[in-house]
């Protein structure tokens, strides 16, 4: 047996032992399905390896060996980062259950095994903040679409959007309507969002200028709304556009939320109060293997 085997088989029983609710693995490691009834992801890094490209041709031997676990410290901090924005994307998404997960990291042919509590896990703080104002149900039906959107497009093409969520009389007296909505009349079934049947009608719609206005109960009220707020005060992240400002501006003005898509990168930011709460890459989502 490799010790790339031996080295998951640990894990497992570690993560048995513990109760872990799932065990996810970073890295370019290949290895045999374990055998275990915990979920196992596989969140590739996809990433250079950037030890393989250490110019050290005038250092002393000494200056070269810590350059070289310099970098390997490097690539694993950026892979136990990715365990755990991992980890609390899946539990965001009710893939797994809280508690601890178990990570190995893989690091040019070096492993470890991590144990994260995800009670402590910065994205699960902030999103239960959200939870103060949205419930957990309607913010996790926008995340899922929103991952739709970023990773696929429509069309072929990349597009970008946003959803405001809550406080939806504030939100709808200081915006107005880009093109007739296309959502003024329906059914309340029809604007459900906690209804999956729903979904591709909003990706149908994300391709119209404006915004997404949605009601702390997950109804869509409308789509291509232009939102008129004041945002010269508002600091965004550069290179972001004026529909991730304005959704920041609104969400100081009002008790909302909002979360955009950005068209280039597929780039998932949430604002609240003005700021933004936090960002989360489309690429995140791990693969499922056991």
């Amino acid at each position: 047996m490799d010790s790339t085997q031996v080295v998951v088989n640990a894990a497992v029983k570690l993560a048995e032992e513990l109760g872990s609710t799932a065990i996810i693995i970073s890295g370019e490691a290949n290895f045999e399905k374990p055998d275990t009834a915990i979920p196992v992801y596989f969140a590739s890094s996809k990433q250079k390896n950037i030890i393989d490209h250490l110019v050290s041709s005038n250092k002393t031997k000494e200056e070269k060996t810590k350059e070289i676990l310099d970098k390997i410290g490097q690539q694993a901090s950026r892979k136990i980062e990715r365990v755990e924005s991992v980890s609390a994307l899946e539990f965001i998404m009710k893939e797994i259950d809280g508690g601890t997960v178990v990570g190995i990291v893989e690091s040019k042919n070096s492993y470890a095994i991590i144990v994260h509590n995800l009670e402590d896990n910065e994205i699960v703080k902030k999103m239960k903040k959200c939870e103060e104002r949205v419930s957990a149900d309607i913010l996790r039906a926008i995340l899922k679409i929103s991952f739709d959107i970023a990773n696929a497009g429509r069309e072929g093409k990349q597009i970008g959007t946003a959803f405001i969520v809550g406080d939806v009389e504030e939100v709808m007296m200081r915006s107005h309507q880009m093109i007739l909505n296309p959502y003024a009349g329906h059914e309340d079934s029809d604007r459900d969002l906690k209804d999956k049947k729903n979904w591709e009608s909003v990706k149908e719609f994300a391709q119209l200028d404006g915004v997404f206005v949605v009601s702390e109960e997950g109804m869509v009220e409308a789509a291509g709304r232009y939102l008129d707020v004041d945002a010269r005060d508002i600091e965004v992240e550069k290179g972001l556009g004026g529909r991730h400002v304005s959704a920041a501006a609104i969400t100081r003005d009002t008790v909302s939320i909002a979360i955009t898509v950005s068209q280039s990168g597929g780039v998932i930011h949430i604002y609240m109060d003005g700021k933004e709460l936090m960002y989360i890459e489309s690429t995140e989502r791990a693969e499922r293997i056991h």
